[in-house]
């Protein structure tokens, strides 16, 4: 569990002040991505079973409480209210799973404004990142049609937490397992995993290390073997086979880590084929990133997956999302921020997204809930009073809203062409609503 006072201290500071005023009434909040990083042309929403969890189950403890009382910066008013704490507000969300795009909103809190302002630091702490995560993979999944694709990059993400959160934002997006073992425990993903190099300099034979493996993990034996020479790796592995062939083990792959990967893919492939083992199948991993997967489709190299690390799970390229949560409503009086580059639409809002006649997206339109437009509305009710409306889906579930998103993406999208902008628009409705907020702060 993640203590509640993981949070930035402006969210009390605030709460404490809202408390001292009486500033209780009811507050809606939208957390959404105000614009993309380059080179990016959409959204995968994840995350959000992560945060109702933490929603669910956000308490503070009697030490907590302690800590907050010993540093002198507290009243008593919201100790007492810390104490009895639990959250018992609405959540309407954008599914996990789901395609979204720059200003919609993937998640709405409507609670008293102190219990919605409270969240905020949790809230975008877990939304981000895995939405960050997902939308990174989804683009691997599509630069790589048809190719096994595994999360090799726990050791690099930045923390423990980012590690997990890794492995289930990328297999929502498509990826097939995760290297990740207590991914595997907790979320129930398929965990996969070969060998170092350390195994191999172990021993003084290269060749006797490839058997010695295999017979102490005879299922799916995928055997690394660029620790001193590729090619003569590969030729060891097709010595090797006959040999565990006859005592019942057979080799399901290699993998290669290092080097020019096409290269090597296609002398490997040729001296496995040559040698029998046409079925045996080869893995490359080492700097993997979509470009690196879109070169490797377009030379048609002959490698049949991928282990990506550092580039997945701290999305290199992009390593943030310019996201926010904010207020867009109090008191039940439309509110909106005007700041430079920052400003935002107020109200609750809904999303209608549109498909042309092959069922692609063609467009969606971001408007007050209570407009109405054509379309399928993204988002939906998910939690009121603090309690689930339904069981949480499978993880298997949202993979394959996921998969069906991705497939109605507009082909130029799904290609990963550059600057390519998907059709949001605002409608006069929520024009219309922005205007009375701006007339309401200036006080006419």
């Amino acid at each position: 569990m993640i203590s509640p006072l993981l949070t930035d201290l402006y969210e009390l500071n605030m709460v404490q002040a809202y408390l001292d005023r009486g500033e209780d009434k009811e507050a809606v909040f939208e957390f959404f991505v105000r614009r993309l990083p380059p080179r990016r042309g959409f959204l995968l929403a994840a995350g959000l079973e992560e945060a109702l969890t933490y929603l669910e189950t956000l308490a503070y403890s009697a030490q907590d409480i302690d800590w907050l009382k010993h540093t002198g910066r507290f009243h008593d008013n919201l100790l007492d209210y810390l104490k009895a704490f639990r959250f018992t507000g609405d959540v309407d969300a954008i599914p996990e799973g789901t395609v979204c795009f720059p200003g919609e909103p993937l998640l709405r809190i409507t609670a008293p404004l102190p219990m919605a302002q409270l969240i905020e630091t949790r809230i975008i702490n877990l939304m981000h990142f895995n939405t960050l995560i997902a939308s990174k993979a989804a683009r691997m999944v599509l630069a790589a049609p048809g190719k096994i694709l595994s999360d090799f990059g726990l050791r690099s993400a930045h923390g423990a937490e980012a590690g997990l959160f890794s492995a289930r934002a990328s297999y929502i997006a498509g990826f097939s397992s995760a290297a990740n073992v207590l991914a595997g425990v907790r979320y129930g993903i398929p965990v996969a995993g070969t060998m170092a190099h350390s195994y191999i300099q172990v021993h003084t034979d290269e060749a006797q290390a490839f058997e010695d493996f295999a017979r102490t993990r005879p299922n799916g034996v995928i055997l690394l073997i660029d620790t001193y020479d590729t090619e003569q790796g590969a030729r060891k592995v097709v010595d090797l086979a006959p040999k565990l062939k006859a005592d019942g083990i057979s080799i399901f792959g290699v993998r290669i880590d290092s080097g020019d990967l096409i290269a090597h893919a296609r002398k490997v492939r040729k001296i496995l084929d040559d040698g029998g083992l046409k079925d045996v199948i080869i893995l490359v991993s080492g700097g993997i990133n979509e470009d690196v997967l879109l070169q490797m489709k377009a030379e048609n190299a002959p490698i049949d997956g991928f282990g990506i690390g550092v580039n997945l799970d701290s999305s290199i390229d992009a390593p943030s999302l310019d996201c926010a949560y904010k207020l867009q409503e109090y008191a039940g009086i439309p509110r909106r921020k005007r700041s430079e580059g920052k400003a935002t639409w107020p109200g609750r809002k809904q999303v209608w997204r549109a498909y042309d006649l092959d069922g692609r997206m063609a467009g969606d339109v971001l408007s007050v809930e209570t407009d109405k437009h054509p379309g399928e509305t993204l988002i939906v009710p998910v939690m009121r009073g603090g309690r689930r409306l339904a069981p949480a889906p499978s993880l298997d579930e949202i993979r394959a809203r996921a998969a069906r998103d991705l497939a109605r993406l507009p082909e130029p999208l799904r290609r990963l062409e550059q600057g390519v902008t998907y059709p949001v628009q605002v409608a006069d409705a929520l024009v219309k609503l922005a205007d009375e907020a701006d007339r309401h702060t200036a006080g006419k």
